[in-house]
């Protein structure tokens, strides 16, 4: 059993070395090209843009034009009260006409202004809401792409204790089969390796799993995951707390959307206070007519008539009272600009919230690294200590598992301790807005 086990860790170390390593620039390109939050995002942003491309024409007049022909066939008998009679059966008449109008709003309280300002202040936001989707994906890519460093990290430290397990069943076996051992020492060895088997298998369950939830971030098949991560975790140790605020409460985008959404809301407030003032506009209009026919239905009616008219003039449109509907739409509109003002200073509270207590986290596991850094030699070197006590019969098995305990322990912090510096240093350039640079 044992040298078959041996023989699929050797295996799944070649294949290991022959998968190809995906870095984290390949998992980010990856996701910035497929992500679908991110084309989503995108979506929205172009369809913002597509509306203030046309935010100039808010100026321009309204001009609108119909024409129609009709054909008419009259069949009329009258007899009047002399005795005379008349008889206008199969008249046809064509009857032609067109317009053409122009509406130009000369004035309406600077609406149209304030319109035009709207769609240009939400095209920013479409920028901004793409801008923040991004950085989140970035961030969500990372965190993700490190769980799996950290797991295959873990996985390692399951092998080397997999390794002692064994050192412990054979030296166990021995001293069982030459009467200088109990054989309980020996059951709880291989107790023991055999638990440590099962992590190891459980453990390439889980990067599978992990690499699944990468592959959705990346928009790629989820079944996809036969490529490696890089070894290691680096980290940045010099981030400073002053500049750190300071970048984020200018930078942050989540404050740069509610900046903009205020602005969009006194931007509104503007368009409704406009509906107080009047509307002038300038108008034109011009009508044609012209009507066909093969036979009068009297003496006074014309077989053919053509009409052309053109006018033009001003009009002033005077709100004077609409069921206080303006009014209402005004007080509305004030309303919002309260809100999103008391939307800004919640967010920027929690930013803020959010800058402390993850500056913190990143400060405490900073320490927490170089501290595990230290113990993991010890750990090291009092389970090889004890396995070789173990081996000279000064020890017990006990002995041995309590070393090898400790130095698995070691490992899980110092693991852990390094990948939750990392979740904490990405979670501050994520508020920062520094993970698209």
């Amino acid at each position: 059993m044992r040298s078959i086990f041996i023989f699929i860790l050797s295996l799944l170390a070649i294949k290991g070395h022959t998968q190809q390593v995906l870095t984290l620039e390949q998992a980010i390109d990856l996701a910035l090209k497929n992500n679908y939050d991110i084309r989503l995002a995108r979506n929205d942003a172009d369809v913002a843009a597509n509306d203030y491309a046309y935010a100039n024409f808010a100026f321009a007049p309204r001009l609108n034009g119909t024409a129609g022909r009709t054909w008419s066939h009259q069949a009329t008998k009258q007899e009047f009260a002399n005795g005379n009679k008349r008889d206008t059966s199969g008249i046809k008449s064509n009857n032609y006409t067109a317009n053409i109008s122009l509406n130009w709003t000369l004035f309406d309280g600077l609406k149209m202004f304030a319109t035009r300002q709207r769609l240009e202040s939400v095209r920013d936001l479409g920028e901004l809401a793409l801008k923040e989707q991004v950085i989140n994906t970035i961030a969500d890519i990372i965190r993700s792409y490190y769980d799996i460093v950290q797991q295959k990290q873990q996985l390692r430290n399951i092998a080397e204790q997999l390794s002692i397990s064994e050192e412990r069943v054979k030296l166990s076996d021995a001293k069982f089969q030459t009467g200088l051992g109990p054989k309980t020492d020996l059951l709880q060895s291989r107790v023991d390796y055999n638990a440590q088997k099962a992590a190891y298998l459980l453990q390439q369950t889980q990067i599978v799993q992990s690499k699944a939830t990468l592959n959705q971030l990346m928009a790629v098949a989820t079944a996809n995951t036969t490529y490696d991560v890089q070894d290691s975790i680096p980290i940045n140790m010099d981030l400073h707390y002053g500049d750190l605020r300071q970048a984020v409460m200018q930078q942050n985008a989540a404050l740069g959307i509610a900046r903009q959404q205020l602005g969009i809301s006194e931007i509104q407030l503007k368009e409704a206070r406009a509906d107080y003032f009047p509307v002038l506009s300038f108008n034109s209009a011009y009508n044609f007519s012209r009507v066909n026919s093969n036979a009068a239905t009297n003496s006074f009616s014309p077989i053919f008539n053509q009409n052309g008219v053109f006018n033009y003039g001003v009009t002033a449109s005077i709100p004077i009272f609409n069921g206080l509907n303006v009014r209402r739409q005004v007080r509305n509109a004030k309303l919002n600009v309260e809100y999103q003002q008391l939307w800004l200073d919640n967010a920027q509270t929690l930013v803020s919230l959010s800058v402390d207590s993850t500056f913190k986290n990143y400060e405490y596991y900073k320490t927490a690294v170089t501290l595990e850094e230290e113990n993991i030699g010890l750990a090291r070197e009092n389970a090889m200590v004890a396995l070789e006590r173990f081996r000279q019969g000064v020890s017990t098995t006990l002995e041995v598992k309590l070393a090898q305990q400790s130095l698995q322990d070691a490992f899980n912090r110092l693991i852990m301790a390094r990948y939750r510096t990392k979740l904490a240093e990405t979670e501050l350039l994520r508020l920062q807005g520094e993970l698209l640079k």
